[in-house]
């Protein structure tokens, strides 16, 4: 509905990993078909016979769609996609020529006159990511095959409609298109991994996902206890949330919880229910199926599951006071991983989770010392959160810079909200150093300004830093906090500032000892890399310049690569 404004007909079940429960919740819903694998079925026949006909291995026809009748007396329509032909556009290089691709996909049907559907299944990222350029042989398959009127191009909503199923087909239950043992990928050691030659086994599969069962029923239970008195039905604003997902501003959160409370929730209250289910969204999030399906634990598709479990216990703890972390880390401790210096979840979650959890007062910190490097705006936006400054000062002297001002840090999400005092001592290259708290009253506020200003306009930066201590205590950051986004980004200012001294530099060099080495090189002798090195980037970097300028300069041009055949410097 959102995306295209009208009600989906069909829908992709993730990893194709199909029972008859999940179909008849599908069909419920009003979903008139999903795709599966072929070797996901078990026997066919023909809609009004009474014989089966055992199409287990994969024998399915993938040219028709079925219908799957349903122990509830619903029915869904199911298409089976072709094997051979989407496993040699995964794996077997079939992406390579645009045309190879539209003949294999010609020649997959059967010689019958019957209509019939040529269809495959991968996954989006086999086109660029998987195989570069396989987006173009994609295209261009595509564009052959209708400029030859070889075939018709369709989707399966409209097939479905001119060709209704005249066969019914039973699934094989617990199945999936990516494990050769049902669906056990995603509770266990089963076999199924990507690098068949490692040592590595994945018994780490099982008890992770023991540990997130546990959380997601300890979540159940406090979701239940917390929102009932907020939300007449707990369960159907949970899945009304996706509307707020959708769409975080503040007229449609308000408009939500008017609808779901039943009556005029306070301030707090407000919050408390955004926090129970944004909660619940993690701990829907936390079984994204490519935590599993990979190797090792420490992996970065598991250590995001890890993620959403780690947001979803904050959130409890700060709704209910709830202390389920150590009990989960318990749980943690039993699946090993394949590296030793992590030794198992628990590790990777104290090592790699623990230190991406945000407060406001982290974000606070992260705007404060951004606010040096981004120039000055009344409002930024840090990802979810929105940050407005106020009773902002910067000083300048040299190379040394101070910030001093007050910031409030609001989530988008939660609505969340606190205020906060900082200051920023920049002497100048990554040498930055922040203190952040929460904003007291106006005096405080003042006092800390004054005594922090007036030392550094005294230049007296032993002081500074003395005074940063006494009013910010411990919460002192640098730029090692910085969210990575922006800590790239400064990090890239203050290179490229450095950069251009350090070629100022080799500049100097270039023209005060270019003739030089010209004359070494042409009386053959070898020309000092000190001397060279510099010469060498400065050429370069010119010769980069007038390239990528908006005319090129050619004579520009010819004059750098002329210096560049006549000295011993190598073109980058």
């Amino acid at each position: 509905m959102h995306r295209f404004g009208r009600r989906p007909e069909g829908m992709w079940l993730p990893e194709t990993a199909v029972d008859l429960e999940t179909l008849d919740i599908l069909a419920g819903h009003d979903i008139s078909f999903t795709i599966l694998a072929p070797h996901q079925a078990g026997r066919v026949r023909r809609i009004g016979e009474e014989k089966w006909h055992d199409v287990d291995g994969a024998r399915i026809d993938p040219g028709k769609p079925y219908l799957c009748r349903l122990p509830s007396g619903r029915s869904i329509n199911l298409f089976f996609y072709d094997g051979p032909v989407s496993r040699d556009v995964a794996f077997a290089g079939l992406l390579k020529r645009g045309e190879d691709f539209a003949r294999r996909l010609l020649e997959s049907g059967s010689d019958g006159r019957e209509p019939q559907l040529a269809h495959i299944a991968t996954d989006g990222e086999t086109y660029g990511h998987h195989h570069r350029f396989g987006d173009m042989a994609l295209a261009y398959g595509l564009n052959h095959i209708e400029e030859e009127d070889s075939a018709r191009l369709t989707i399966y909503a409209e097939y479905l409609e001119k060709h209704p199923p005249g066969h019914e087909v039973e699934i094989i239950e617990n199945t999936s298109w990516s494990c050769a043992h049902g669906v056990e990928r995603w509770r266990d050691d089963c076999g199924c991994r990507i690098d068949w030659q490692s040592d590595w086994d994945q018994a780490w599969r099982g008890p992770l996902r023991e540990a997130l069962d546990w959380l997601r029923d300890e979540l159940i239970v406090l979701y239940e206890q917390q929102a009932k008195p907020l939300l007449g039905e707990p369960w159907q604003a949970r899945n009304a949330y996706l509307e707020v997902i959708l769409d975080r501003s503040e007229e449609k959160k308000r408009a939500f919880l008017a609808e779901h409370a039943g009556r005029e929730l306070d301030a707090a209250e407000r919050l408390k229910a955004l926090r129970l289910l944004e909660m619940q969204r993690q701990a829907m999030l936390m079984y994204t199926s490519c935590g599993w399906f990979f190797d090792e634990l420490s992996g970065i598709e598991t250590v995001q599951v890890l993620a959403y479990a780690g947001r979803a216990l904050q959130l409890a703890q700060e709704v209910a006071g709830s202390q389920l972390e150590q009990s989960f880390l318990d749980r943690l401790e039993k699946a090993p991983s394949n590296i030793a210096g992590w030794g198992n979840g628990a590790g990777i979650y104290r090592g790699l989770i623990e230190p991406l959890r945000l407060d406001l007062l982290r974000v606070a910190a992260h705007h404060a010392i951004a606010c040096e490097f981004e120039g000055d705006h009344e409002v930024d936006r840090v990802y979810c959160y929105t940050a407005e400054k106020r009773d902002y000062d910067h000083l300048g002297a040299g190379m040394a810079n101070l910030g001093l001002g007050r910031t409030r840090i609001r989530s988008t999400i939660t609505g969340n909200e606190a205020e906060f005092t900082f200051g920023v001592l920049n002497l100048g290259g990554h040498s930055v150093s922040a203190g952040v708290r929460e904003y007291e009253n106006v005096e405080a506020f003042e006092a800390m300004r004054r005594e922090i200003r007036g030392a550094f306009e005294k230049a007296d930066i032993a002081e500074v830093v003395r005074l940063m201590d006494k009013h910010f205590g411990s919460h002192s950051y640098t730029l090692w906090h910085l969210f990575r986004d922006e800590q790239r980004k400064v990090v890239n200012q203050i290179m490229d500032q450095a950069l251009q001294e350090i070629e100022a530099s080799f500049v100097q060099i270039y023209d005060r000892h270019y003739s030089l080495m010209r004359f070494l090189h042409q009386i053959n002798m070898p020309v000092p890399r000190s001397l060279a090195a510099p010469v060498e980037e400065v050429l370069n970097a010119q010769l980069r310049r007038a390239l990528e300028a908006e005319t090129p300069e050619l004579e520009r041009i010819r004059a750098i690569a002329a210096d560049l055949e006549q000295l011993p410097v190598a073109l980058d």
